[in-house]
C-alpha cells in the first residue's frame, strides 16, 4: 500500500529518504550506460593525442609521477563520468604544463601549487555561483571563437606532430619526418584517410544507407539489384561500425613495442608508484601562482567551463550543464590529486569533442578510460613512460588533429555577419596574441560596440523615429 501511494505521488513530493535511493542509482545506471560498445570504447581514445603528448612531456622533463597522475585522472574519469553522463573530458592544465616546460626552475612544487590556487579560484567560483554570472554575461559569438582557436591550434599542433619529429622532454620541434618507418608520414597519412573514410566528417550515419541496386526490370534482374544492394549496405555498416580510434591506438602501442623492445621489456616494473604527500615551499608558491594559475586561470575559465557549457548543450540537447557545477568538480578534483603530485587537470571543449567525433555518447566513455587509467597505473605505475615514449607521434597528431577539427567546426552556426566577426576576431587575437585572454577581451569589446552602433539606428527605437518623422 505504501509503494502504491509513493508511486502516484509527485517524485518532488515524496520523503528524501524514500526517494533519494532510487533517483540516485537510477541516475548513475543511465549515466554510466553505453549507447554503443564500440562506439564508447572508440570514443575512449579520443583524447589521447592531448593527454599522452602532455604528460609525457611532464614526466621527461620535469619528473612528473606518471604512475599518480594515472591514477587520479582514472578516479577523475569515473566520477565525472558518473555525475554528467556524457563524455567529459579530464585534461591536463596546457598553461601550466607549457611554463614547466619552458622554465627548467618550475619543478613539481610550482606545478602542484599553480594547480592548486587555479583549483581554488575555480572553486570559489563555483560555489558562489559567479562562475554561472560569467557564462550569461558572456556572448556566444565570443565563446565560438575561443573554441575555433583552441581548434586550429589544437590542429596545428597536430600537423606539427605528422610532419616533424618531436622532442617532448624540450617541447621543440627537430627535423622533418621522413616518409618511411614505423614513425612516418606515410603511416599517418594512412591512420587519417582510414579515420575520415570510417567516421566522415562527424555526420549522424542512421539514414547513411543505400539503395537496393538496380529498380529497373523485375524477377531474377530485381533480386540480384537487391542482393548486391544489401551486400553494400552490409558492407558499409561492417566499415562504419570499426572503432577506428581504438584500432589506432593498438596498432601504435604495437609499433611502440616493435621500435623499442628492449626498453620497453626492461623498463617494466610491477606496482604503483608510492605516493606521497608534496612539500611546497613558500617560494613555489608564489612562483606558482604568478607563473602558472595567473596564465591558466583565463583557459580554464573560458576553455575548461564557459566552452565546455556550450559545447555540451549544442552536442547532447537536454544535457545542459551550469557552469558552477564544472567550476567545482576542477576545483576539487585539484584541490585534491595536486597535494600528491598529481598533474593539475581540468575539463577540456577540445576533449569532449574529440571524444564525441569518434564515438562517445555517455559517461560510460570516460568512465572506461578511467578504468584502463586506473589499471595501467596500479600494475605498472611510472614504468608505463617507456612505452609510451616509443609511441608513434605522428599517429597522435592524427588522434589531435581530428579532435581540433571537431571542436572548431562548432562555429558553424555563427549566421550573420557581426557574430561571424567578433568570432574570426577572436580567433585571430587568441592564435598570434598572447592566448584566449586577450582573444578574450577584444572580442567583448567588439561585441558591445557593434551593440552600441546598433543603438543608433532610428530602427532600434521605432517610436521615437516615428515621432521625430510625423
Amino acid at each position: 500500500m505504501e509503494s502504491q501511494i509513493l508511486e502516484n505521488q509527485n517524485p518532488l513530493q515524496t520523503p528524501i529518504h524514500h526517494r533519494f535511493p532510487y533517483n540516485f542509482w537510477g541516475t548513475l545506471k543511465e549515466n554510466l550506460s553505453f549507447r554503443s560498445k564500440w562506439g564508447e570504447l572508440n570514443g575512449a581514445m579520443g583524447d589521447l593525442g592531448t593527454y599522452i603528448p602532455i604528460v609525457l612531456a611532464l614526466t621527461l622533463s620535469r619528473n612528473l609521477d606518471l604512475g599518480t597522475t594515472l591514477i587520479f585522472t582514472g578516479v577523475y574519469n569515473v566520477v565525472t563520468g558518473a555525475i554528467y553522463g556524457i563524455p567529459m573530458p579530464v585534461q591536463p592544465m596546457k598553461s601550466i604544463a607549457a611554463v614547466a616546460i619552458a622554465n627548467p626552475d618550475f619543478g613539481i612544487p610550482e606545478i602542484m601549487a599553480a594547480g592548486i590556487c587555479t583549483a581554488g579560484i575555480l572553486f570559489v567560483l563555483g560555489v558562489t555561483q559567479l562562475m554561472q554570472l560569467v557564462y550569461l554575461l558572456i556572448p556566444l559569438s565570443v565563446v565560438r571563437g575561443i573554441q575555433l582557436s583552441q581548434g586550429l591550434a589544437f590542429a596545428m599542433a597536430a600537423v606539427k606532430y605528422i610532419t616533424k619529429e618531436q622532442d617532448f622532454a624540450k617541447s621543440k620541434s627537430l627535423g622533418e619526418r621522413s616518409w618511411l618507418g614505423l614513425d612516418g608520414l606515410l603511416l599517418a597519412v594512412v591512420c587519417a584517410c582510414f579515420i575520415i573514410l570510417v567516421n566522415g566528417a562527424g555526420e549522424d550515419r542512421q539514414n547513411d544507407g543505400c539503395d537496393f541496386g538496380a529498380s529497373g526490370g523485375s524477377g531474377g534482374g530485381e533480386m540480384e539489384g537487391m542482393r548486391r544492394g544489401l551486400g553494400r549496405k552490409g558492407f558499409r555498416r561492417v566499415l562504419y561500425s570499426l572503432p577506428s580510434a581504438v584500432m589506432i591506438f593498438m596498432l601504435g602501442v604495437i609499433l611502440a613495442i616493435i621500435r623499442g623492445p628492449k626498453e620497453v621489456v626492461n623498463g617494466f616494473k610491477f606496482g604503483p608508484s608510492p605516493i606521497h604527500v608534496i612539500n611546497i615551499p613558500k617560494e613555489s608558491w608564489k612562483q606558482g601562482f604568478i607563473k602558472g594559475t595567473i596564465p591558466q586561470l583565463p583557459l580554464s575559465v573560458l576553455n575548461s567551463v564557459i566552452a565546455v557549457c556550450k559545447l555540451s548543450s549544442d552536442l547532447f540537447p537536454g544535457k545542459d550543464f551550469s557552469a558552477t557545477s564544472l567550476s567545482v568538480t576542477v576545483g576539487m578534483m585539484n584541490l585534491v590529486g595536486c597535494w600528491f603530485g598529481a598533474m593539475p587537470t581540468c575539463h577540456g571543449a577540445g576533449g569532449l569533442a574529440g571524444q564525441y567525433k569518434f564515438g562517445g555518447r555517455s559517461g560510460g566513455c570516460v568512465a572506461l578510460l578511467g578504468m584502463g587509467k586506473l589499471v595501467i597505473g596500479i600494475v605498472l605505475g611510472s614504468s608505463i613512460v617507456k612505452i609510451l615514449d616509443q609511441f608513434p607521434v605522428g599517429v597522435l597528431g592524427v588522434l589531435l588533429l581530428f579532435a581540433g577539427l571537431e571542436l572548431a567546426m562548432a562555429c558553424r552556426d555563427m549566421n550573420t555577419k557581426s557574430e561571424s566577426f567578433v568570432m574570426l576576431l577572436v580567433t585571430g587575437v587568441s592564435l598570434v596574441g598572447k592566448g584566449a585572454s586577450l582573444g578574450f577581451l577584444c572580442g567583448i569589446i567588439a561585441h558591445f560596440l557593434l551593440k552600441l552602433r546598433i543603438l543608433d539606428r532610428p530602427q532600434s527605437f521605432p517610436r521615437l523615429w516615428m515621432e521625430r518623422n510625423s
